[in-house]
């Protein structure tokens, strides 16, 4: 009887063991799969701050609120008061639902002094939002600039003749060095029936760091046609090609290019 007892009690000790590395194996796989899911509070911009904007200024007109974030999308340095950075003005334009860093905001010195990369100038174009990447160009970016253009040759006898509408790579790599305020411009279109569209396009000046060739490049396709800023990194293969027509989108309709 004794030694049915016995086993009876060792049996319930592991039983009991066993549930206990049950339990834990559970809780161990709930928190993994809810790592980084947690809620944490973060400062954020509901409207545009302007380069040389103060930080009171930007304040006053509700342009900073406190928000919960997951802990994963939480930016490395993203601030939760603006404690530190009192006195200071924005080095940049921050865009609604940025995370606030300290590195955004600086003296008045230095949101007015452009730092020009040696060897280089600096030039500025004005471009819409989607051609600017929504927003995410901002100083210090790398870029690879597209050119978009409907282009005519002059012939010698006075006369011109169009080529197909093209889009191409202008430059590889350059840098921004500034990102100015925001404007918004009325654009009107007319569709095939004769109707007129009109919207507002916002259109924000990026001043890039460029040699003279460069700038020679970029002011003239900005003049002649379309500029397309695309974000890149240190992996991002960029290479000078033929670009593309309409025959290379619609090879079906208009048959390959001669």
């Amino acid at each position: 009887m004794a030694r049915r007892s016995i086993l009876l009690g060792v049996a319930f000790l592991i039983a009991a063991f066993g549930t206990t590395l049950v339990v834990l194996y559970v809780q161990g796989i709930e928190a993994r799969a809810t790592a980084g899911q947690d809620l944490v509070e973060v400062l954020v911009a509901t409207d545009t701050i302007d380069v040389g904007e103060s930080v009171s200024d930007a304040q006053d007109a509700g342009k900073l609120e406190k928000t919960q974030v997951l802990r994963d999308d939480l930016v490395d340095g993203a601030l939760v008061s603006t404690a530190s950075i009192e006195g200071e003005v924005a080095l940049g334009t921050v865009y609604p639902g940025q995370q606030i860093l300290a590195a955004q905001f600086g003296d008045v010195a230095d949101a007015s002094t452009l730092e020009i990369p040696e060897g280089t100038m600096a030039i500025s174009v004005e471009l819409s939002d989607p051609a600017r990447v929504a927003g995410f160009v901002e100083p210090g970016s790398d870029v690879v600039i597209f050119a978009s253009a409907d282009p005519e040759i002059y012939k010698r006898d006075g006369t011109t003749r169009k080529l197909s509408p093209y889009t191409g790579l202008l430059l590889p790599k350059v840098e921004v060095i500034g990102v100015g305020t925001t404007s918004v411009t009325s654009r009107t279109t007319t569709d095939e029936d004769g109707q007129q569209t009109t919207e507002e396009v916002p259109r924000t000046i990026l001043t890039i760091a460029v040699t003279q060739e460069q700038a020679e490049k970029v002011i003239y396709a900005a003049r002649n046609g379309d500029l397309s800023f695309a974000l890149r990194t240190d992996d991002t293969d960029a290479t000078e090609d033929d670009g593309v027509t309409a025959t290379d989108v619609l090879p079906g309709a208009f048959g390959a290019r001669s």
